[in-house]
C-alpha cells in the first residue's frame, strides 16, 4: 500500500468532494474559423472534403463548411476546482460524446464544464476513486451542439 494511502474499505470520497458535483465552472466561448477547421482536418488526417472544400460542402445538407465533430477537442472550459484526492496515479477511463448540431464556421461555441459524478470502486490495484467531467457545447443560437464525459481514476 503507498505511504499515505487509507486503509482497504475506507472511504476518502468525502461530503465536501460531493459537494462539487453538479457546480459548473467559469463559461468560456470560442469562434469556430475556417482556417483552424482546416488545420485541425489536416492534422487529423481526415480529408473529407466538408472541412475544407467550400463549394462542394454549399452542395450539401449544411450550405457550407462544418468541423470535424472532434473539432471540439481544441475547446475546453476549467472544472470548479476540488479537495485533493490522496492517490498520486491516474488514468484516464474513457471518453463518450454525444453530438446534436453541426459545428458551423462562423459559430460561437460556449463551454461550460463540471463534475458530474464522483464515486469508489475497489480493484486489482486498491480503492480507486471516479471523477466524472461532463463538459456541454452550445451554439450562439443557444442549441446543444454536443455533450462530452471524460471519466478520471486516481488510484
Amino acid at each position: 500500500m503507498e505511504e499515505g494511502s487509507p486503509m482497504a474499505g475506507e472511504s476518502v470520497v468525502t461530503d465536501e468532494m460531493r459537494a462539487v458535483i453538479g457546480k459548473k465552472g467559469r463559461p468560456l466561448t470560442f469562434e469556430v474559423e475556417q482556417g483552424a477547421v482546416r488545420k485541425f482536418a489536416a492534422a487529423i488526417g481526415d480529408p473529407n472534403p466538408l472541412w475544407s472544400d467550400e463549394a462542394l460542402a454549399r452542395r450539401t445538407r449544411y450550405g457550407g463548411i462544418i468541423a470535424p465533430p472532434t473539432f471540439l477537442c481544441t475547446m475546453n472550459s476549467p472544472t470548479p476546482s476540488m479537495p485533493e484526492i490522496p492517490y498520486s496515479r491516474g488514468l484516464n477511463g474513457g471518453n463518450e460524446w454525444e453530438y446534436f448540431q453541426p459545428i458551423r464556421v462562423g459559430d460561437r461555441i460556449t463551454v461550460v464544464s463540471q463534475i458530474a459524478d464522483i464515486y469508489e470502486r475497489g480493484g486489482r490495484l486498491g480503492n480507486m476513486v471516479f471523477v466524472v467531467r461532463e463538459t456541454i457545447y452550445t451554439n450562439q443560437f443557444g442549441e446543444k451542439v454536443a455533450v462530452s464525459r471524460n471519466t478520471g481514476i486516481r488510484y
